[in-house]
């Protein structure tokens, strides 16, 4: 069942918490829903608007906003070393990464307390503390709105990369995911190796799947914001992939830069956008009703009545900073409308 608002008001639908207005905006249940509204009126504008968790509006829009409201998690096959799982896009992320840790399941516990729905983690890719959705997926169904089908993709056919993946490329503005399908592992496969996790997990007794949850919950919690309370949408910029000789360069001067391998390119390092905007001194920095977090310089965050093209300024301020002092660009992660 499909539900339709028009001039909706958006500030209660976006993490940030900007007040800006949609001329329409459809929450629908399944592929017959979408079908029927692309017959009925043929969009010619539109966006996918989940928990509104990555997306910052910069104006009223004027288009379609589309939300997947169709909620379920099903099991698929149960093996001795496996489950595989359906969910529905209008799940919501955490609450499947819960439902994994309470049935012993591998696979997403790093990414716990990430906040998003499970239509928006292929489409970002999302990760965290040394993990990717990407690892765990095997299969995303999309409505196509060119052809009007429902249409399913694996893994390797999604083009995932660094919080990429075909539907934000080819398939941006014609996919709509409807559910994801995911791998789980009932042996158990700890990725402990990124940041604080090893250390805040060894405290709780170890390696176990809610010890693992736990830490990561709780070193989140120090360091991002509740939008709730603050607005923002977690990480505002990607950690910058460079050639390797860029980062040696940048290690020669600054020996204590935080960087990491790339997995799948010898060739390229990943830095901490985070720690580089640290070093530029623009960590706490605030301008007006907008500023840099205090406990974590990848999140912008809106202190109250900021616009999006406030925020958008200080993200421009912050990236010509980190630019000029290293000469490396960062760019949003955040979906900008």
């Amino acid at each position: 069942m499909k539900r339709i608002y028009s001039d909706i008001n958006l500030s209660e639908r976006n993490s940030f918490g900007v007040v800006q207005r949609a001329s329409t905006l459809v929450e629908f249940d399944s592929a017959d829903d979408l079908r029927q509204y692309f017959e009925e009126y043929n969009p010619q504008k539109w966006y996918v608007l989940g928990a509104g968790n990555n997306t910052l509006f910069m104006q009223d829009y004027d288009g379609v906003l589309l939300t997947p409201t169709a909620r379920g998690i099903e099991v698929l096959s149960d093996t001795s070393e496996y489950v595989d799982v359906r969910v529905m896009a209008g799940e919501l992320w955490d609450e499947f990464v819960e439902w994994c840790v309470e049935r012993e399941l591998w696979g997403v516990e790093n990414l716990t307390a990430i906040p998003s729905s499970v239509g928006a983690a292929p489409v970002q890719n999302i990760g965290a503390y040394g993990a990717e959705v990407k690892d765990c997926i095997t299969t995303v169904e999309y409505f196509d709105t060119d052809s009007r089908r429902v249409v399913r993709l694996d893994n390797s056919e999604c083009y995932f990369a660094y919080r990429e993946s075909i539907f934000k490329h080819e398939l941006r503005g014609r996919g709509i995911i409807l559910a994801v399908e995911f791998r789980l592992s009932k042996v158990a496969c700890p990725n402990l190796g990124y940041g604080d996790v090893i250390k805040e997990v060894e405290v709780r007794g170890g390696a176990t799947l809610r010890n693992i949850r736990a830490a990561i919950a709780d070193i989140r919690a120090r360091k991002l914001p509740d939008p709730k309370a603050l607005g923002n949408a977690g990480s505002f910029f990607k950690n910058p992939i460079v050639e390797r000789e860029v980062a040696e360069r940048l290690l020669s001067t600054y020996p204590d830069m935080p960087h990491y391998a790339v997995s799948d390119d010898a060739t390229k390092i990943k830095l901490a956008a985070g720690w580089l905007i640290d070093k530029v001194g623009l960590k706490g920095y605030r301008e007006g009703s907008v500023g840099v977090h205090t406990n974590q310089a990848l999140v912008l965050v809106n202190y109250g009545g900021a616009t999006g093209k406030e925020v958008m300024a200080l993200a421009a301020k912050v990236s010509r900073s980190v630019y000029e002092t290293f000469g490396v660009e960062i760019s949003p992660e955040v979906n900008i409308l």
